[in-house]
């Protein structure tokens, strides 16, 4: 089975792009525009999802499905999309680690406009680079946990290059999806309010409640995943086997590293191929086992085999993110022009409120904006003085990560980076693409309550 055969049996078949002669950036609603067919349409709408026997979960959706389909851009070349919001709320929706403008990013913090409710808003960019990216709302929750990163919009959005490389036999595509949040009480004793979740999905089913993902042996098939939760982080093993990770956040590493389990923060993406060389049938899953309780996992079935899903822990999984350096480039990074310092903070909830948080001391907006020159390159120092990991997104740009912890570092080039509890880290950036660009944590309630800053071209 080839891979675009693969996606269409498992739902999940791909809406493949042309070219456009239309303006790279414009949010177009003008007379003009409504004559022009888009090539891309996607509705938000509520949605049931049956994603196990006796378990539907009642969430909106992109064109009726979670996952959302997979769009398959060609980067430099312009698209229109049509955006239509089918729900009560106003939405918008984020072109995830696509270098594009403000004005269609899907942040209304950059200036992007919202889908108000029932209404239609029509987009014009230019993907790129090329790599695994993602699509995802980008709205606030504050508390209701039906909405934003909760609810199941979210999609692939695949860049490719004019020609595709093909080292490969078959493609999948999984995004990870925690289910069912309440309010917890956890951490300690002054801690705010956190979520707990009952059920989890790789792509739309709980495991064993789907059909298997199907492989042959001597198949050589590249693993594209992503986490799409909207507060946990997740590790992946598929037992038997191991995984060579050749990308992360879509761009190429470095030196691949062919490794026993996967750390996806949220918003992360890893493309790892993976031999098919040891027949069986194997579970693909979360490695703790509570949450592969829960649902988070897939049977990976080889040709004429069958069986009970066999599970094994992978050694020496750790507890924290992992360790960047081994995938960088073995050199030094430039010397940037300026230096910014950026110090997490928490501000608890002591069991009646939600965490805050800060950087350097205010919560957004109260934190301004950090003024940036065109074409300059910026070290951003982080220190996480919290207890909580935290998944740092920066919008419309690649950074490089520069350090981790005392090891400095290079080459590997990201849109998300995780920073454990109490350590630091640095990520540089080249001030290429003018416009309000937003910087936050993905984890959704550290977002909602101030884990935010805008950054702003000068001039």
């Amino acid at each position: 089975m080839q891979r675009r055969d693969f996606l269409k049996a498992t739902g999940l078949a791909p809406a493949v792009l042309s070219s456009l002669d239309a303006p790279a950036w414009a949010a177009d609603n003008s007379n003009a525009a409504k004559d022009e067919k888009a090539q891309v349409t996607l509705r938000i709408a509520p949605v049931t999802l049956d994603i196990g026997p006796g378990k539907s979960i009642k969430t909106v959706g992109y064109n009726g499905s979670v996952p959302g389909p997979i769009f398959r851009f060609t980067e430099g070349k312009p698209v229109t999309v049509d955006v239509f919001n089918d729900s009560d709320i106003a939405e918008v929706v984020h072109w995830h680690g696509q270098q594009i403008a403000p004005a269609v990013d899907g942040s209304v913090e950059e200036g992007t406009p919202a889908v108000p409710p029932h209404g239609h808003r029509r987009y014009r960019f230019t993907p790129k680079p090329a790599g695994t990216r993602w699509y995802h709302t980008h709205v606030m929750a504050h508390g209701d946990l039906t909405r934003a990163g909760f609810s199941g919009q979210y999609g692939f959005a695949i860049v490719e290059p004019a020609r595709h490389p093909g080292n490969y036999d078959q493609e999948i595509c999984i995004a990870a999806h925690h289910w069912e949040p309440s309010l917890a009480h956890m951490g300690p004793p002054d801690n705010g309010w956190e979520i707990a979740y009952q059920s989890a999905t790789l792509n739309s089913k709980m495991l064993g409640a789907g059909e298997p993902l199907r492989v042959r042996e001597g198949q050589r098939v590249l693993f594209r995943f992503l986490n799409a939760s909207a507060t946990d982080e997740i590790r992946l093993a598929l037992p038997g086997h191991r995984f060579n990770v050749i990308a992360m956040d879509g761009n190429p590493v470095p030196r691949p590293q062919t490794v026993e389990f996967l750390y996806l923060d949220i918003g992360e993406r890893i493309d790892a191929l993976v031999e098919m060389n040891n027949p069986g049938v194997w579970v693909l899953g979360s490695i703790k086992d509570d949450e592969r309780m829960m649902g988070m996992g897939v049977v990976v079935e080889y040709a004429n085999k069958s069986g009970e899903p066999q599970w094994r822990q992978p050694p020496n999984p750790g507890r924290g993110p992992w360790d960047y350096t081994p995938f960088a480039a073995d050199r030094p990074a430039p010397q940037p022009d300026r230096q910014i310092e950026m110090k997490f903070g928490k501000i608890p909830g002591n069991r009646v409120d939600f965490n805050r948080w800060t950087i350097n001391g205010k919560s957004f907006p109260e934190n301004g904006k950090i003024r940036v020159e065109k074409g300059k390159r910026y070290r951003l120092l982080f220190n996480n003085d919290t207890g909580d990991i935290h998944p740092l997104h920066l919008h419309r740009h690649t950074f490089e990560i520069t350090q981790i912890g005392d090891k400095p570092t290079a080459g590997l080039m990201k849109d998300v980076i995780s920073v454990a509890r109490r350590s630091t880290a640095a990520i540089d950036f080249v001030a290429d693409n003018p416009g309000l660009t937003l910087f936050h944590c993905h984890m959704q309630l550290h977002m909602d309550y101030g884990f935010m800053q805008l950054f702003e071209y000068a001039g």
